[in-house]
């Protein structure tokens, strides 16, 4: 059939159709790719952002701010965190430690789909962990309840960042959530593995994408267990197997996480990921993160100051101690 024969919709149809094809071509070439033809994570990444976990209490039912909103939440946030304030007396100004020039959590809210997030947490709706009212007597930093939880008389009490074994705030994860500083990644990919390097106590994630089954139960790792596969264009990241001594928000080590990583643009990766422990949590819950390219280099992280300082730490308690009467 020669084409002027065609009716007018058919042509139509006709001439658009190439046009689609190519458009769907142009988009799946839009993003780095290997040589199997799998998105390509490879580079350095930020997932710096002033948007916390859990939605603060005076933002309930604000799921999303406007841009003006946003503006004056960053500015607010940003005077009023500023660890080069001098007021509050001395206790206050030695507990902001480091000045701001050392502080690096961005300047700006998460923003997904254009809409500025108020908390990183999507599920449930309104923004927060849901805990189990009963958690066994563990608090939410995951400690015990009790005289333990503020323990400066054994170095091995102290939490595992202040020892520089593991990364503070889960900045490592998983799931990875940014933290004061530190907030960089690095990820290197082949057709079996992916690694992420996290700058914060330069910890190394390696995820298995070669069909592997999970470790035994009785094998326990701090980052957990990693094995990944891909839906599509998008890394499914399955974690378990954590070791006892790792506690994310107060999570057993029946923790389970899993993360997915989608290009959202050439430069932007849609992380979100999903938590269990039926242990602790009333139910799964889950959250969402722009990680973002960056031409930043990342430097080494060597945390020397923490095991140097963790001595000083304790004699520091013992002052306190001797000071209240506590030490006699």
């Amino acid at each position: 059939m020669k084409l002027r024969h065609l009716r007018p919709c058919a042509l139509a149809v006709a001439l658009v159709f190439p046009l689609l094809v190519n458009a769907q071509s142009s988009t799946k070439l839009a993003v780095p790719r290997t040589a199997d033809g799998h998105p390509d994570f490879q580079g350095m990444w930020t997932n710096q952002t002033l948007t916390p976990l859990e939605r603060p209490p005076a933002l309930a039912g604000r799921a999303t701010l406007s841009e003006a909103e946003a503006a004056k939440y960053v500015n607010d946030f940003l005077e009023s965190s500023s660890t080069d304030r001098r007021d509050g007396g001395a206790q206050a100004d030695v507990s902001r430690a480091y000045p701001d020039y050392f502080i690096d959590r961005g300047t700006e809210l998460a923003v997904v789909n254009n809409q500025r997030r108020t908390s990183l947490i999507t599920d449930p709706a309104d923004g927060r962990i849901p805990y189990l009212a009963d958690r066994g007597g563990r608090r939410a930093d995951g400690r015990p309840s009790g005289d333990q939880s503020n323990n400066y008389d054994d170095p091995e009490a102290r939490p595992l960042a202040e020892r520089c074994l593991l990364s503070f705030g889960s900045s490592s994860g998983p799931p990875m959530l940014p933290v004061l500083y530190n907030n960089h990644y690095r990820i290197v990919q082949t057709g079996t593995d992916l690694m992420i390097e996290v700058e914060m106590v330069h910890d190394a994630r390696i995820i298995h994408l070669d069909g592997r089954p999970h470790l035994p139960k009785n094998i326990r790792r701090w980052l957990g267990d990693s094995v990944g596969h891909w839906e599509g264009d998008t890394l499914v990241i399955d974690t378990s197997n954590f070791a006892e001594q790792v506690s994310f928000r107060g999570a057993t080590a029946d923790l389970h996480v899993v993360e997915r990583l989608t290009f959202a643009d050439p430069k932007t990766i849609l992380y979100r990921f999903t938590v269990e422990d039926p242990a602790t949590f009333a139910r799964p819950w889950s959250g969402e993160i722009p990680i973002r390219a960056t031409d930043d280099q990342m430097y080494e992280y060597a945390c020397h100051e923490g095991n140097h300082a963790l001595e000083s730490i304790l004699r520091g308690a013992r002052f306190q101690d001797k000071a209240s009467g506590a030490g006699r």
